[in-house]
């Protein structure tokens, strides 16, 4: 346990952090989960429409720092090369 003001007042800091990025991290997936939905359901315009939604979302995680740039590159390359499949 934090025995200092400092150190108690970062832990708090921390805990803050940690639950608004495990936020941000979820609704990043539900998106991702929205576009593999439509691609199982094949319906193509659905899957179009939910990429287009989830793209700023995914990039929008990497300039806060929650994900790597290659990581979201790679998920926005896979979300367009499995919709492109359909």
């Amino acid at each position: 346990m934090a025995n200092t003001i400092q150190a108690r007042k970062r832990a708090r800091q921390a805990e803050t952090r940690r639950q608004h990025n495990m936020a941000l991290r979820s609704r990043m997936r539900t998106y991702l989960k929205k576009v593999q939905a439509a691609v199982s359901a094949g319906n193509k315009e659905a899957a179009q429409e939910a990429f287009k939604a989830a793209q700023p979302v995914v990039d929008g995680m990497v300039n806060k720092g929650l994900i790597h740039k290659n990581k979201a590159a790679r998920h926005k390359s896979r979300m367009n090369a499995s919709i492109k499949a359909l």
